[in-house]
């Protein structure tokens, strides 16, 4: 069974709010990556697609997912605590601790891409690493399975109704920055 690598994206840097929807399923894709990955192999010798799999996965979370949590907690947070609605000030409640998920994942992820590395370097995993690693993807699963519904059911959709188009423009603006890609400014 082939393990597919990457996703398609469905928005541009002029829906940012569908765009870090998006990057939630990417999150969700390399995740599932990593677990199917130690699922079949349980830390054990690597052929070439489980390898290629890993490596992708890890690349993700190592290049990619630092911008997108940095498009929520510098762009859309900042600009979402500036605005008075009632709505947002209850979705406010919930960034506190969605900025502490992310700092939580990030621990998370320290361990994973560290056991993931020496994985392809030694073609192995020893017994005990092969546990950390599957207990850290488990704590990932739970902890991005409950953060991405409070974000896309609750925070953006908030965010959307709230934020008016000159406001989401710059907030893609910064995130195509971020990702060195430049888009023409609108003019409007």
């Amino acid at each position: 069974m082939r393990i597919q690598i990457g996703g398609q994206t469905h928005h541009g840097f002029d829906e940012p709010l569908g765009l870090l929807s998006d990057c939630h399923r990417r999150i969700e894709h390399f995740l599932q990556v990593l677990v199917t990955v130690d699922q079949r192999l349980s830390g054990g010798r690597l052929d070439a697609e489980h390898r290629h799999a890993l490596e992708a996965a890890v690349k993700y979370f190592e290049q990619a997912a630092p911008h997108h949590t940095a498009d929520e907690e510098d762009s859309l947070f900042p600009r979402l605590r500036a605005n008075g609605d009632a709505d947002v000030r209850r979705a406010l409640s919930l960034v506190q601790r969605l900025e502490r998920d992310h700092d939580t994942a990030d621990a998370h992820h320290d361990v994973v891409n560290g056991l993931v590395h020496r994985w392809l370097q030694d073609d192995g995993l020893a017994a005990p690493e092969a546990a950390a690693l599957r207990q850290h993807l488990a704590a990932l699963q739970a902890l991005y399975r409950a953060h991405i519904a409070v974000e896309d059911d609750e925070v953006f959709p908030v965010a959307a109704r709230v934020l008016d188009e000159r406001t989401l423009q710059q907030i893609g603006q910064e995130m195509a920055e971020r990702r060195g890609v430049s888009v023409p400014a609108d003019v409007s």
